[in-house]
């Protein structure tokens, strides 16, 4: 799996940054693209998603004037069409997280520790994950002080490869997904994969319909390999593609809920983007209901389902069958 769209970010931004500082007039931003090997999009919404973040709320902090969008004559422009960017005030060196909205901050956090897993030894993903635990807890977490009370998503991924590895079953204990309770099950792991949630483990034996299981290893309460063997079925690959097929759903979000996009969706293509609202294309994968419910309650009121509409109603169904839990 591509590292993840925030990881790349947080790891570009300060670059970017240091680049422009060398330029006081600015620079044009195909230069400035070309110089980081991206397209001129990526890059300017990379900018104005930082350029736009405001902290904002109870807290009463706002965004520093560090970036200014000039045309070709040097004069302002829009930062949706300007064709020049540069520094105007000095960037702090932690400017890669401090700006960013909090559930993009959690998101990247998320990505960045399951990343690390498969990167023990990039020095540069630990500072930036240091950083990451500095804005999110303070200082003396960053510094070794006392561990911040983060559970350890990936803990039991070690378990898991040494079972595929040896093609052993696996007893687990899980908080279930998509409802309510506790099972416990034996499973076969077939495959671990790497999502924007953390990793996740595709698992058998195929129920009566054939269908396959998919288990976040962040809701596996214990795993432990038994003394039992298995063989994949002769046409897993063919199951395990099946079971990640995607379905295009297109919603409009309001800004602050992008990171929502990022965090339920496989793929996400914007269609649309204006200061308020930003409508996008997500590929999602099964049960399609389930993830839309969760990802319009995590959005706000405001979320709308626009194709297929008969998925608008997700989150009002998936809110009713919460509350009928709950106060049972």
């Amino acid at each position: 799996m591509s590292t993840p769209k925030y990881v790349e970010r947080f790891a570009r931004l300060p670059k970017v940054f240091e680049r422009l500082q060398r330029h006081p007039d600015g620079l044009p931003l195909e230069e400035l693209a070309a110089d980081f090997d991206i397209s001129v999009p990526a890059l300017r919404e990379e900018l104005l998603a930082f350029y736009t973040a405001d902290i904002g709320g109870r807290w009463l902090l706002t965004r520093p004037e560090v970036l200014e969008f000039l045309g070709p004559d040097g004069d302002t422009e829009d930062p949706g069409t300007a064709g020049i960017v540069r520094i105007v005030a000095e960037v702090p060196a932690d400017i890669g997280v401090e700006y960013v909205d909090a559930g993009e901050l959690g998101l990247a956090y998320t990505a960045a520790l399951a990343l690390l897993e498969t990167e023990p030894d990039n020095e540069e993903l630990g500072q930036a994950i240091d950083v990451l635990t500095e804005t999110m807890f303070g200082p003396s977490a960053a510094a070794g002080g006392p561990t911040p009370s983060v559970p350890s998503w990936n803990r039991l991924l070690p378990v898991f490869r040494e079972a595929l590895s040896a093609g052993r079953a696996v007893r687990i204990v899980y908080s279930r997904a998509w409802h309510p309770g506790v099972t416990e099950r034996e499973i076969e792991p077939y495959q671990l994969v790497q999502t924007r949630r953390g990793w996740e483990v595709d698992a058998g034996p195929a129920d009566d319909e054939g269908r396959l299981r998919t288990f976040l290893l962040s809701n596996i309460r214990s795993a432990e390999i038994v003394d039992r063997s298995f063989t994949a079925p002769d046409d897993v690959a063919q199951r395990l593609a099946e079971q990640r097929a995607t379905t295009r759903v297109r919603v409009l979000l309001p800004q602050s809920a992008r990171w929502a996009a990022d965090f339920y969706a496989e793929q996400v293509t914007l269609v649309q983007d204006d200061e308020e609202d930003v409508v996008v294309d997500l590929e999602l994968l099964p049960p399609v209901e389930r993830r839309v419910g969760r990802l319009l309650l995590a959005s706000g009121p405001l979320a709308t389902v626009i194709d297929p509409p008969e998925l608008d109603s997700a989150g009002v169904v998936l809110a009713e069958e919460l509350m009928v839990h709950h106060s049972s």
